[in-house]
């Protein structure tokens, strides 16, 4: 009789936890091609979401308090300005959170990753303005 019940236990709590797993597995599925889907350009371009940060750029703009980037070096010291400043605040050795100050990483992160292909853009348009200029070193 005992024999039995185990038995049952065993098979009862062995299609539970299949259950679960497959429906984690439905969810992270799903997730997963959401995300892709993001990424494509399934979303409008302020509302994209970087995959490596799981940030938007208005999220990203909303936690450094800054105004959503064009891509000039001035926007890039602001950014770099208030997040050292938020960065700093937020210490947790002073009593800041630890949880804040990854946001505003990841936002920092996230607006670099929008900026850059701007910022390198707009370096080469004036490379080719002012023509190419060779950086020649000489021997001594």
């Amino acid at each position: 009789m005992a024999h039995r019940i185990i038995t049952q236990v065993v098979l009862i709590g062995g299609r539970v936890l299949g259950r679960a797993f497959a429906e984690a597995y439905k969810q992270a599925s799903a997730s997963s091609a959401y995300q892709r889907a993001q990424a494509k350009g399934g979303g409008t371009a302020t509302g994209r979401v970087n995959l490596s940060t799981g940030m938007t750029l208005d999220e990203a703009c909303k936690v450094l308090n800054v105004k959503p980037p064009t891509g000039t070096p001035a926007e890039m010291e602001e950014v770099m300005s208030r997040f050292k400043k938020l960065f700093d605040a937020n210490e947790p050795k002073n009593g800041g959170s630890f949880y804040l100050q990854s946001k505003i990483l990841r936002a920092r992160e996230r607006l670099e990753a929008d900026m850059r292909p701007k910022m390198d853009k707009t370096a080469q348009e004036a490379e080719v303005k002012e023509g190419w200029k060779p950086k020649v070193y000489k021997d001594r």
